[in-house]
Formats: structure tokens, sequence, C-alpha cells
């Protein structure tokens, strides 16, 4: 069996593995009430997703877990223990969310923990991260700059802060990104594969992390499209967020998140733009709504074609990431 067919196999049993067991664990958030609460400043019509079972980022968290633990002695005979590092930081902010999510279920309001106790907790993921990468000798302290060809090095204590940063924002951003129906989960999926595609052009073990995430979040899929089924909740877009940093800081090119990214990166800015502009005028708004996905939908956009549009634009600059 070739490696590139024994790691489409790898994707694959994802896709199933997390297709079968959504039913039984949606089932399951119901028995338990674990309901979705919708903001009251969100869209009036999103009040029809009230109580929509949520948490279910543990579908296709646990598919693509699986996968990537039977992959673990191919790993070891290649002697890259990437995917592993790079799961142990998913799963760990996955655990931030699910805290999250518990705390907002058992208080029966749509706050969870506060920014404050996210914020350390995330910092201290990043951080040993980081620092577990750079002493197994998978992290450089050189900042690659993409299509300018040019490398920064940087000193250890900078690059660490740095990269910290850029982690804690990209996975709050990813976060913020998972709004509406099969937006995160696709977009993210997009993402997932051209991660696969880097690594499988490096031969490196990594691909079987990012093939396995992608194929969980397709099977997920099926039930987070429009109409949803079930959401994600914090604990699938925490754990997503981590996801897209690991595979970044895999590849040692943290950078590559801002074109293909680029869709979380609106998400935030769109959010940012709306607070500051709001405290500077007074109270005007400059989009109808953000985060932007629901300012799109408020200019009439269905959620469909706000996930096809955002999917698009992402395999757009994927793709062009390809030559950087």
């Amino acid at each position: 069996m070739s490696k590139l067919t024994y790691l489409l196999q790898t994707a694959g049993l994802a896709f199933v593995l997390a297709a079968l067991m959504a039913p039984v664990i949606i089932k399951k958030l119901r028995e338990l009430k674990f309901g979705q609460k919708i903001l009251e400043d969100g869209p009036t019509w999103h009040k029809g997703k009230q109580n929509t079972p949520t948490m279910g980022g543990v579908i296709f968290i646990a598919a693509m877990t699986l996968v990537v633990l039977t992959t673990l002695p191919a790993m070891a005979s290649a002697h890259d223990y990437r995917a592993l590092v790079m799961l142990g930081l998913s799963l760990v902010f996955g655990g931030i969310g699910m805290i999250d999510d518990w705390t907002k279920i058992r208080k029966k309001r749509n706050k969870g923990l506060t920014a404050l106790q996210k914020l350390l907790l995330q910092v201290a993921a990043a951080v040993l991260f980081l620092v577990t990468m750079r002493v197994m000798g998978y992290l450089s302290a050189e900042l690659y700059i993409p299509f300018a060809g040019v490398s920064l090095r940087l000193p250890w204590p900078v690059y660490l802060a740095l990269s910290t940063f850029i982690i804690v924002g990209a996975d709050n951003a990813v976060n913020l990104t998972d709004g509406i129906d099969g937006l995160c989960s696709s977009v993210t999926a997009v993402v997932a594969v051209f991660f696969s595609l880097v690594f499988l052009r490096e031969g490196s073990g990594a691909a079987a992390f990012s093939l396995a995430l992608a194929g969980g979040l397709l099977g997920f899929f099926l039930f987070n499209k429009h109409p949803a089924r079930v959401f994600m909740g914090d604990t699938g877009s925490l754990f997503l967020g981590g996801a897209v940093c690991a595979m970044a800081f895999a590849y040692d090119m943290p950078l590559i998140l801002v074109p293909v990214g680029m869709v979380y990166i609106i998400e935030t800015l769109s959010d940012i733009i709306q607070v500051v502009y709001f405290k500077a005028t007074h109270g005007k708004r400059f989009f109808k709504m953000a985060p932007f996905h629901h300012h799109l939908e408020l200019c009439g956009w269905s959620e469909w074609k706000i996930v096809i549009t955002a999917c698009c634009l992402t395999a757009a600059l994927c793709a062009l990431s390809l030559l950087a």
C-alpha cells in the first residue's frame, strides 16, 4: 500500500467514524439537555436554533483522535511525532472549550469562563506547545514571511512571545467564526486539506493529523450544515483553533495563517472595527451586525451562500499559498 493511499484511508476512516458516532452523540446530548443558548443581541431569526445540542465538537475530536492514535506505529518508525504534539495542543484547547461549554450549560446562560480565565489557560497551553516543539527540534526561531522569501531570525524569547500571541489570537478568531451553521467546520476542513498537501509534499507524518482532521470535519459537517442538528460549541471551535495553529507551527511557517486563515481574520477584524467605531462615534455601527457573517445575513445572504463563499475564498487563497 502506498503512503498516499494509506493517508487517504486515514481521512476516510475519520469521516466514517464521525458520521457513525454523530447520531449517537447528538441523541445523548439531547437527553442531557445540552442545548445552545442564543445571544439576545444576535439575529432574531437565530432564536429558532435555541436548544440545538451543543458540545458536538466531541464528534470530530473523538473520530480524529482515534485515527491519529492508530498511526502511532508508522510515526514511531519514521521518528516523526509532530502529529502527537499537534493533537496534544488541540485537545488542551478543546478541553478549555469544554470547561467553557459546561459552565454555560450548568449556569444556563451564554457566558462561561471569564475572558481572563480563558486567556491564561490559552497562554499556558500555547507556551507548553511551543517549548515542546522547540525541544523536540521541530521548531526554529526563524519567522518566514510567505511570498516575500524572507526569514527573520528572532531571539527565542521574542519568538516565543510573538508565537504565543499568534496562537491565542488565531484560536479565538476560529472560535468567533463559529456563528452560523457549517461555517467554521467547512472552512477549517479546507484549511486542513491545504496543510495535508504541504505535509505530503514534505513527506511528513504530520499529514496524518491534517487528513484525519479533514475527514472528521466532513463527517461532522453532515450534521452541522444548515439547518444544523448539532453545534460544535467552544469545545469544537477552540479545538479547531488549536489544530489550525498546530499545523502552521508544525509547518514552521506560522504567518501562512494570514492567507489561509483569511476568513478567520475577516471575522475578527469586523468585530474589532465594530467595537472601536461604536465607541468612537458614540453609538453608530460600521457593520449592520458583527461578526461579518451576521452583517452578510442582514444584507440578505443565506447561510448556505455565506458558507460556500467563505469556502471558495479559503480554497483560492490556500491554492495560492502552495506557492509561498
